[in-house]
């Protein structure tokens, strides 16, 4: 695994603590009060748990892809995430979360107590290795380890606390925003250009069925015939 060290580079986030614990008013809110899961969110996290890219999520998959954070999870509590179905769709994901109703839970933090697993506070070094790892990401150096951690670690204090994951997070969703923003000027600007390459194109006479053709010069008029005498 290699990776490219951030330590010179500008930070664009400053950390803001609030005792790292349960802050509620970070959490967004749906139209029904409960956590804001939106269908980019959704999508991200159907393709992670889809490991086949059947379309669907089976007991399988969730059990191997969250079996790397949680070493001992129940067989009740999968088939809970599950909605004691066998399989989930992406649809069956939006049912299920987008108009939740989940009050007095801050997902941040809950996602932050898989890193610090003895609850000190900040992320466990070991565990960021081995979850990297077994994510399939190959060896995880030291010095892949040390530029992970300069890179969330936002106050720069050589360790990550839950406000630095907080504005991890905060940074990527807006970096994935600005990507997408970026990505739909330049696809309006292709369009632009192909109309405009279409219009030049039919002006110039090469769309469509071409220019017509030019008329062929009219012969030369009979004379008309002679009148025939009146007569008396």
């Amino acid at each position: 695994m290699a990776l490219s060290s951030t330590k010179d580079k500008k930070r664009p986030l400053q950390s803001h603590r609030k005792g790292d614990k349960y802050d509620l008013s970070s959490v967004p809110k749906n139209e029904k009060g409960g956590v804001l899961v939106t269908d980019d969110e959704l999508a991200a996290a159907f393709e992670f748990f889809d490991m086949d890219g059947s379309g669907k999520i089976t007991m399988t998959n969730l059990r191997k892809r969250l079996g790397v954070f949680y070493k001992n999870m129940p067989a009740k509590d999968y088939r809970f995430l599950m909605n004691n179905k066998p399989e989930l769709t992406l649809q069956d994901l939006r049912e299920l979360l987008l108009d939740n109703e989940v009050t007095n839970f801050d997902p941040v933090a809950e996602a932050f107590k898989v890193y610090d697993p003895e609850g000190t506070g900040f992320v466990d070094h070991k565990v960021l290795r081995d979850m990297f790892q077994n994510l399939g990401f190959g060896e995880v150096t030291d010095e892949d380890l040390q530029i992970l951690v300069e890179t969330g670690d936002v106050d720069q204090d050589g360790k990550i606390s839950l406000s630095d994951f907080r504005n991890m997070l905060d940074f990527n969703k807006a970096q994935v925003a600005a990507q997408e923003a970026a990505d739909l000027e330049r696809e309006q600007q292709e369009a632009e250009r192909e109309a405009l390459r279409e219009a030049q194109k039919a002006q110039a006479g090469e769309g469509g069925e071409g220019p017509a053709e030019p008329a062929e010069p009219a012969g030369p008029a009979e004379p008309p015939e002679p009148a025939e005498p009146a007569e008396e």
